[in-house]
């Protein structure tokens, strides 16, 4: 058990918090919960966590393979389990058989992925277009920066305006593949997520040169922003007509991912990064109950009245900023948070449930909260933290 860092919080949470660990640990790290109906109360308050319906807070720390290291007791290896979907699938059976008694669930995937010749041939993605190629570093995938000067970045979008989107990104064997199986009824994958353009853009052409060319070049950042945009929405009509859909009856719905964000000032991001967002929202999440979505796990406050204006429906944002902050830029959105990554996989219980405690009280009034990490779910992160929050959930984050 770990206290680390719980001065800030009241001390009625501190002590319950407190008082829980204890009954945690009387138990072998079990927390007391009444596993059948946390569930029961769960499915019901996840389907729609604004609902005056729901019983209790909903949690959303369930999922990430990422988490099957630390608590298997075996040495992380992020690209084995990128590329050895046998070795990946025999350590989600084993951490299940462990969620099943804790948890109650088991929570990650064990179905093996559709066999070849049930599959599409993978397409080309926004960062090929763009000519940045993305390759594995220090455990993840990263892009490449495929322009370094304001020429290159000129040349470059030269060759993005003038590609034909169709052509570029469906590989070879598209159409054979198309015939096989869309009489089978397996369509192909639609663009409904990105990379959010400010991450995306410090990529292609570097974070210090981006910062440089809004404030020095603002005509061409707007042609970057604008060919990105484009590209965009060209990559989702290709895709949704390979699909068999029209504008009318494709699926509504877009998220992004844009951590690098918190590097654009308000009018660096209004220039750049705003009217990738409205243009992709506008063709997509037309509606008032389209799924809006941005995760951004960084410091980017200074940025929250542009979610306002986008009227997000979904947000994940940064543990800097707290509920009632997000709430108030934000009032449609269900806010995924606010608990510390960190706080979770360094398994810092007593302030796990602090943080628990405060966001609750912060969202009870106007609900939409599905407590989780303000960002990932990482290596560390404990089936037993899992049942702590559960427990917690179920004594204190009652409607």
């Amino acid at each position: 058990m770990s206290n680390a860092n719980i001065e800030g919080f009241p001390q009625e949470d501190v002590s319950k918090a407190e008082w829980l660990v204890k009954e945690a640990h009387k138990n072998g790290g079990l927390a007391p919960v009444d596993i059948e109906k946390f569930w029961i109360d769960q499915d019901a308050a996840a389907k729609d966590p604004f609902s005056k319906n729901i019983k209790q807070a909903p949690l959303g720390v369930f999922h990430s393979n990422e988490v099957v290291f630390d608590e298997l007791g075996i040495p992380e290896d992020m690209w084995r389990l990128e590329k050895d979907e046998a070795w990946k699938l025999s350590l989600n059976k084993a951490y299940n058989d462990k969620a099943e008694k804790i948890v109650g669930r088991r929570l990650l995937n064990e179905k093996p992925s559709a066999p070849v010749s049930d599959r599409y041939p993978e397409t080309k993605k926004l960062h090929d277009v763009f000519e940045a190629k993305n390759v594995w570093h220090e455990g993840s995938w990263w892009l490449q920066q495929s322009a370094n000067t304001e020429d290159e970045l000129k040349a470059l979008l030269d060759r993005v305006e003038n590609r034909d989107i169709r052509k570029f990104i469906l590989p070879e064997g598209w159409n054979e593949a198309k015939a096989k199986l869309l009489c089978r009824g397996i369509k192909p994958g639609l663009y409904r997520g990105q990379r959010g353009p400010c991450t995306f853009a410090t990529s292609v052409y570097g974070a210090e040169n981006m910062i440089f060319l809004v404030l020095d070049n603002p005509d061409l950042a707007r042609r970057f922003s604008n060919a990105i945009l484009k590209t965009m929405l060209e990559i989702a009509r290709v895709l949704d007509e390979e699909a068999g859909y029209t504008p009318e009856t494709a699926p509504h719905g877009f998220g992004f991912a844009d951590d690098n964000c918190c590097l654009f000032n308000p009018e660096m991001y209004e220039l750049f990064g705003y009217p990738i967002l409205k243009g992709i929202f506008e063709r997509y999440s037309p509606n008032p109950g389209d799924n809006r979505y941005q995760h951004s796990d960084s410091s980017m406050a200074h940025l929250l009245p542009f979610f306002t204006k986008l009227n997000m429906t979904g947000v994940n944002f940064g543990p800097t900023l707290t509920v009632s902050e997000i709430r108030s830029h934000c009032p449609k959105a269900v806010i995924h948070g606010q608990l510390a990554p960190f706080t979770f996989s360094r398994n810092e219980e007593v302030r796990m449930i602090c943080e628990f405690l405060r966001d609750f009280r912060q969202a009870k009034e106007k609900r939409g909260l599905l407590f989780t990490t303000a960002g990932s779910i990482n290596n560390g992160s404990r089936l037993t933290g899992m049942r702590l929050l559960m427990a917690a959930a179920q004594l204190w984050g009652r409607y």
